[in-house]
């Protein structure tokens, strides 16, 4: 799936993807990160997207060139085990990026602070069709969120790092869940799990899947109802934006 389409006038500031204007090349310019086949967690194998992202806004290059808004949309999956998945309107959800450009790529880095992910509730998720129970809660707290996205085959490879925290009303708060993958436009597989993503669109929108597994959290009920450690899935579908800054 490649990213098409007309590139918007530069007057446009919600203009989706950029193409690098014309500019004195380089000195040997060192390419941090070559693209590079999904994994389905983080740690081992090739750098992480994030590392590229962290090294090229600290070394300066073009930090403050894009800025990137980050929403996501209806039509989600959550999975974990061997359990059907949950449907999740995950609209609503928001964050905001610095961004660096290296190339073709724009590395980007989210503010933890900025980002907001909906609750899995009942006003937003169902499973086997149904709502979930008013007392159940599932909240996602991002703790890390950056990588590349190329402009120009729309490409998309975030790591992405968040506890999951499970309640049942004010009885039971189990100890948080963490989970670290890389969300990617490409294919994402583990042992049990697999999908596969979709590329940036001329209007932003993509699907981002990414597989991980997830450790026990030495609460009995928690690790024999979820069967830890075991796999988890997210299909999040989003719509990304980005902007040359002032």
């Amino acid at each position: 799936m490649g990213c098409c389409g007309t590139i918007p006038s530069p007057e446009n500031s919600s203009a989706v993807l950029l193409r690098r204007p014309a500019r004195a090349a380089r000195a040997s310019p060192r390419r941090l990160l070559r693209r590079t086949r999904a994994v389905a967690c983080l740690g081992g194998g090739d750098p992480p997207a994030a590392a590229a992202a962290a090294a090229a806004l600290a070394g300066g290059r073009s930090a403050g060139a894009y800025s990137v808004d980050f929403r996501t949309l209806a039509g989600c999956k959550l999975g974990i085990s061997r359990y059907p998945d949950f449907d999740y309107d995950a609209s609503g959800g928001t964050g905001t990026a610095a961004a660096a450009e290296e190339g073709e790529e724009i590395l980007v880095t989210f503010d933890a602070g900025s980002l907001y992910i909906p609750p899995l509730m009942t006003a937003t998720t169902r499973f086997l069709g149904l709502p979930l129970p008013p007392f159940l809660k599932i909240e996602i707290v991002p703790e890390n969120f950056q990588g590349i996205i190329n402009r120009e085959t729309g490409q998309v490879d975030l790591d992405f790092r968040a506890r999951f925290w499970f309640s049942v009303g004010r009885i039971y708060r189990a100890p948080p869940l963490l989970v670290e993958t890389r969300l990617t436009s490409e294919e994402s597989k583990g042992s049990m799990r697999g999908g596969r993503g979709r590329r940036l669109d001329g209007g932003g929108a993509c699907t981002l899947v990414g597989v991980a597994t997830v450790a026990p959290v030495d609460d009995f009920l928690m690790d024999s109802f979820l069967r830890l450690p075991t796999e988890c899935i997210a299909q999040l579908n989003a719509r990304i934006s980005i902007s040359a800054t002032p």
